[in-house]
């Protein structure tokens, strides 16, 4: 039986409107709220070491706040305005909403995705002229600079924020069935301070994190996003739901998203295809 789940998440302000709360009255499982790392921003030394310039660049992307924090507390030590034109690409609407802490969101250029890779990429792609910053936290997935470089987009890879593991002192894994894990950091933490002989039944959240429980040896039995589950909360439901019938929950498995590789290759190609056309009537007018 599942009886207890440590969420590696902070503690939601009500718990009551947290999707884990409907989940503890249902199983009668008590949820454990403890972030397992935590994101700090870079010094202005860090950033001054990468050898980047804001204002060569004509649009910043987005995909945490934090990176958010951290760009605009660096424009503030650096002493560097940020131009009115300037544009801003986010992942989500949270995070577009998010500047309105720094900038008048009104007067700037915001777009938002619907926190996808293909419609964040879509986005990209749309404002393929401008000059992008892109905006990112140590460790991150590669999947987005290695594609916009695939797509030969013209950007630069800037480390705003860097992940550290949390203080786990307090943290007992025997005292839990399940720990739910959200990143490749929370991953490498929780390997930092116990063995895999330790730990309990894992659950994941995103194909990185999988790919990192996986690789350390980690028994994953529940991961989300999926089209079953397009939720942690849902995907624990579900195991949940399985243990308690008495069910074997087999080991979860990667499963590559021809999906995804098959709209990158596409977005290539007529990429490639508009730079040729440009490049013949250019060399058809001389």
């Amino acid at each position: 039986m599942v009886k207890k789940v440590l969420v590696s998440q902070p503690r939601p302000a009500v718990i009551e409107k947290s999707p884990f709360y409907d989940l503890s009255t249902k199983y009668s499982v008590e949820v454990d709220y403890k972030p397992l790392i935590k994101v700090v921003g870079v010094t202005l030394k860090e950033f001054r070491a990468q050898r980047i310039e804001i204002l060569d660049h004509t649009a910043v992307i987005f995909t945490s706040r934090t990176t958010v924090d951290s760009f605009f507390k660096i424009c503030e030590e650096a002493r560097i305005t940020v131009p009115e034109t300037m544009k801003y690409i986010c992942n989500t609407e949270a995070v577009a909403l998010y500047l309105q802490k720094y900038i008048v969101y009104r007067k700037r250029k915001i777009s938002f995705a619907d926190g996808t890779f293909t419609n964040l990429l879509e986005l990209i792609i749309k404002h393929k002229s401008e000059r992008f910053l892109l905006a990112l936290s140590e460790p991150h997935k590669p999947e987005l600079p290695d594609t916009l470089a695939k797509l030969k987009m013209n950007f630069d890879p800037v480390i705003l924020a860097r992940t550290v593991a949390a203080d786990m002192t307090d943290v007992t894994p025997a005292d839990y069935d399940v720990m739910a894990l959200y990143s490749p950091s929370d991953v490498k933490s929780v390997m930092e301070h116990f063995s895999v002989e330790q730990l309990p039944i894992i659950a994941t959240f995103g194909e990185a994190t999988l790919r990192e429980a996986l690789e350390a040896g980690m028994k994953v039995k529940a991961s989300a996003p999926s089209p079953e589950a397009p939720s942690m909360a849902k995907a624990l439901d579900l195991y949940i739901a399985k243990v308690k019938k008495g069910e074997d929950v087999a080991e979860v498995e990667i499963h590559t998203d021809d999906a995804k590789e098959e709209f990158i290759r596409t977005q290539q190609n007529k990429l490639a295809k508009k730079s040729r056309v440009r490049t013949t009537t250019t060399t058809t007018k001389k």
